[in-house]
């Protein structure tokens, strides 16, 4: 085998892995995010019955801090929608990954079918 396209292969292997690796983390990021949204999805579904004069508790860090129920309805929107967007970027990462690597593999399959024009022209026959 050439030492070019042994080389070839074996960054393609190593990428393939990384990039493996990367997506999923990427997709477990992505469906906890997606979970932390259906919380507050849910959470602004039950406030949403309460009175507007009600006082409620929202959780900051490891503590409790007491808001009426328009001031949390704000708080879990703008949570909801950074939420949103960290998911967006997520998915962007996602598909730029699974780009390139295919890139990638359409690269070498290149090299390899020009490694095997060569032999077949300075051979006189085809490579096998």
């Amino acid at each position: 085998m050439d030492l070019e396209l042994k080389k070839a292969f074996t960054e393609m292997q190593v990428n393939k892995i990384e990039s493996t690796k990367k997506i999923r983390l990427l997709d477990m990021k992505t469906d906890s995010l997606k979970l932390s949204k259906q919380r507050i999805e849910v959470t602004n579904r039950h406030i949403s019955n309460l009175a507007p004069d009600t006082r409620v508790y929202a959780s900051v860090g490891r503590m409790y801090v007491l808001n009426d129920v328009p001031t949390l309805t704000e708080q879990l929107k703008t949570t909801q929608v950074s939420y949103e967007e960290m998911i967006a970027q997520c998915e962007k990462n996602k598909d730029f990954l699974i780009k390139n690597l295919k890139e990638q593999e359409e690269s070498l399959r290149e090299l390899v079918q020009q490694k095997k024009s060569e032999t077949t022209e300075t051979n006189g026959k085809p490579a096998e």
